[in-house]
């Protein structure tokens, strides 16, 4: 009996997370929630216990699933660190195409979103992100390393320095995405941060 309650509360998370992504914390109501999950409001907070609760597990699973695809693509030793670093970045162009609106703005990353609107007030939420963002840039600094040592990327600078400025331009990029950048804007982005890599 216990299975199709676990089937329906991981869709009802799924769709709590995108609501959350699309409108964010402060703007998802009660109200979107319901409409967005199918559930009405006691089963919401039965299922859940709260807003906040609802928001954590919604962004821990939101980190779950897009970090371990960048994880994924970084930690492929089948590719050169270079390959690996520009298919990080086309992930992240397609990930702002599937997710852009009839306006041509996209919804961005809920972890980049979270840190703009909540990391300065939540310490729960900041520590999630943070955890995240360390995860991340270790896989980074790793890749970068790698091209390093093969003479791929260039030596100039630090590997955890090229990892943080490879992140800060891949938050840069998600930003631009929501303000309406198209494609082109955001390939020359990436083009110009690979050009800053390679020896």
């Amino acid at each position: 009996m216990a299975r199709p309650r676990l089937f329906d509360e991981e869709r009802a998370l799924d769709a709590a997370m995108r609501a959350f992504w699309e409108k964010g914390y402060e703007a998802t109501s009660t109200q979107d929630l319901c409409e967005a999950t199918g559930l009405g409001r006691s089963s919401i907070y039965n299922t859940f216990s709260s807003k906040h609760d609802l928001f954590s597990r919604a962004l821990s699973r939101y980190i779950d699933t897009m970090t371990g695809i960048q994880l994924e693509i970084l930690q492929d030793e089948r590719r050169t660190p270079g390959d690996r670093v520009r298919a990080l970045f086309a992930r992240i162009l397609e990930s702002e195409d599937e997710y852009r609106g009839v306006d041509g703005r996209s919804i961005g990353c809920l972890t980049v979103n979270t840190t703009v609107e909540l990391a300065g007030r939540d310490p729960e939420f900041a520590r999630m992100i943070d955890r995240d963002a360390a995860v991340r840039l270790t896989a980074l600094r790793a890749a970068i390393e790698a091209g390093q040592r093969d003479g791929e990327f260039t030596a100039d600078r630090g590997a955890e320095a090229l990892a943080r400025f490879v992140n800060a331009v891949i938050g840069g990029m998600r930003v631009t995405a929501q303000g309406g950048a198209d494609r082109a804007t955001l390939e020359s982005i990436a083009e110009t941060a690979l050009a800053a890599l390679l020896a």
